[in-house]
């Protein structure tokens, strides 16, 4: 009968075949290049096959996952790297994505992951203490800051909303709702506005001044007005440190805007709310008023791509 498992020892000798692979791959990475300078075409050239009908050999499939893969990978890993906001990782985190694999837990049922579950759990609430944010809020580690800012507006729409039943009805039958934020916010908001069917001609950018910030007087009279013609005001979103500049908002001001217009506030702090943990947290002061809040474990704490997190208040 066939499997897919290896005997111990053949098992043994590709773990440390894969092993040296590694550790090759940290050799000399003050000098490496952090780009390859290869072409999409030549890239796409190498995968360029038809399905095929049996399986390669281990040994063969690892020389070219090093030749194609590894050692020409971006090197985020390596002191060169300055490009997005490509944190490095750590080496003990390679061996935890070994171990975490071998398991292979799905967290959908606790049951079916009870340490990762109550490890998730605890992670969440840790990263809400370290930020400042109330240490009984709740949330759920997701893909990345894009993800954890969809999900902190989903949250918003579906708790704003619960009376009307908008996880029944949908949108149908409501009148427009707007959502706020400056012109510095992240594109993944746009994404998220088109995602949950609030539209973006409910979407309003806020200008900021010359360091980037929101224009609060701005923003009270955009309110004032979308309040005269006929629209409710429903989400506020504050920057945490923008990915453009690392701007901040004025959190504890926009806080209040929030509260005396009766509306959620989220703040996306995906690329700087984990520096509340810091000397500067003066810098993040009302960020622990937001209703919502998106952070990033892969930046500031250099975990594997990729760790967001959303965290909620009132869990």
């Amino acid at each position: 009968m066939n499997s897919l498992d290896f005997n111990k020892n053949e098992f043994r000798d590709l773990l440390h075949r894969g092993s040296d692979i590694i550790l090759d791959r940290f050799e000399g990475l003050n000098e490496a290049k952090a780009f390859s300078g290869l072409t999409p075409d030549i890239v796409r050239d190498w995968f360029d096959e038809s399905i095929p009908e049996h399986g390669m050999n281990p040994d063969q499939l690892l020389d070219i996952v090093k030749e194609k893969i590894i050692d020409t990978a971006t090197l985020n890993m390596g002191p060169n790297m300055y490009a997005y906001v490509m944190a490095g990782g750590t080496q003990i985190s390679i061996i935890a994505e070994m171990l975490a694999a071998t398991i292979n837990q799905n967290v959908g049922k606790w049951h079916l992951a009870p340490a990762i579950s109550e490890l998730e759990r605890r992670v969440v609430s840790w990263g809400a203490e370290f930020i400042g944010y109330d240490k009984n809020a709740g949330g759920v580690l997701v893909s990345g800051g894009s993800a954890a800012n969809l999900t902190g507006l989903t949250v918003a729409r579906n708790v704003y909303f619960e009376k009307e039943g908008i996880k029944q009805k949908g949108l149908f039958g409501f009148d427009p709702f707007v959502v706020y934020a400056s012109e510095e916010v992240h594109n993944c908001v746009d994404k998220s506005v088109e995602t949950l069917g609030i539209g973006t001609d409910n979407y309003r950018k806020i200008p900021t001044h010359q360091d980037f910030t929101i224009d609060i007087e701005i923003l009270r009279g955009q309110i004032e007005q979308d309040l005269k013609d006929g629209l409710k005001p429903f989400c506020l979103i504050g920057n945490a440190g923008t990915v453009n500049t690392g701007a901040i908002d004025p959190l504890d001001q926009l806080a209040t805007i929030a509260r005396h217009y009766d509306m959620w506030y989220h703040v996306d702090g995906a690329y700087g709310a984990l520096a509340a943990g810091t000397k500067v947290k003066n810098l993040f002061a009302g960020m622990e008023n937001a209703d919502s809040i998106a952070i990033d474990f892969h930046k500031w704490l250099y975990q594997p791509f990729e760790a967001g997190c959303t965290l909620v208040k009132n869990w």
